[in-house]
């Protein structure tokens, strides 16, 4: 299973560790990925996004859903998991 977002196609970043003594070893630095179900075009699916994709989406959702009432059309929203 790759470690890359399906929602932003985030995937790690590499560089450095630096040790006390500035010595580089490298290193990879993993996304946050969380799987989630969401509802895309009225169908439930288990998603694998990042934390950061997943707070926007709920934020989106939620703000989406005060100003129109309702939870139509094909944006993600996200079940109870």
């Amino acid at each position: 299973m790759s470690k890359v977002c399906q929602i932003t196609g985030k995937g790690p970043l590499s560089g450095n560790a630096r040790s006390h003594s500035l010595r580089a070893t490298r290193r990879k630095w993993n996304v946050n990925l969380q799987t989630v179900r969401v509802v895309i075009d009225g169908k439930p699916q288990k998603v694998r996004m990042s934390a950061r994709a997943l707070k926007t989406l709920k934020a989106s959702s939620k703000a989406y859903y005060q100003k129109n009432g309702t939870c139509k059309g094909s944006f993600f929203f996200i079940l109870s998991s």
